[in-house]
């Protein structure tokens, strides 16, 4: 009877521990076990150039963009003839048009807030928790969309899917 007993309190306190959670509900356990630094978040900078007048110098903006960082995209417009600025610009008439209808100024902390609530409600059953196990593709599986189901629709339609492959190849 004693070790009846014992089995199940043993048994209680492990329910009991794999049932505490943290307070953001994690379906994705990836955890990193370094504690240095990014080596790839890490640019050399370009040459520090002091003009001939100082006064020529533009004045310093906060938050602003330094005249020696790393502009690699530009870098690469400019190598290929373009103009950088025109691409910068191209970039906001891009957000302007999809912006057209209006936008949700608020939208990514209330998606944030549902999907917080999603997550608190699929964290997974109590074994799955205990040993750390990935739930995000069993969680998300709903919303998941069937690429082929999609590609299927969109011919139907009408609609040209140069892409994907044709029906025959995905056999």
């Amino acid at each position: 009877m004693p070790r009846l007993m014992t089995t199940l309190t043993l048994g209680a306190v492990l329910i009991a521990l794999a049932a505490c959670g943290r307070g953001d509900p994690r379906l994705m356990n990836i955890r990193n076990t370094e504690s240095g630094p990014d080596e790839f978040a890490i640019l050399p900078t370009n040459p520090i150039e002091i003009p001939a007048d100082l006064a020529a110098l533009p004045p310093p903006t906060p938050g602003g963009v330094n005249r020696v960082d790393p502009d690699p995209e530009g870098d690469a417009i400019r190598a290929l003839g373009g103009n950088p600025e025109r691409a910068n610009r191209a970039a906001g008439d891009i957000v302007n048009y999809a912006a057209r209808f209006g936008v949700t100024p608020e939208i990514r902390g209330t998606l944030a807030a549902e999907d917080l609530e999603f997550r608190s409600r699929n964290q997974g059953r109590v074994l799955e928790r205990l040993f750390n196990t990935n739930v995000y593709f069993s969680a998300y599986r709903d919303q998941a969309l069937d690429r082929y189901a999609e590609l299927e629709r969109l011919r139907r339609a009408g609609v040209r899917t140069p892409a994907a492959p044709p029906p025959e190849a995905r056999q």
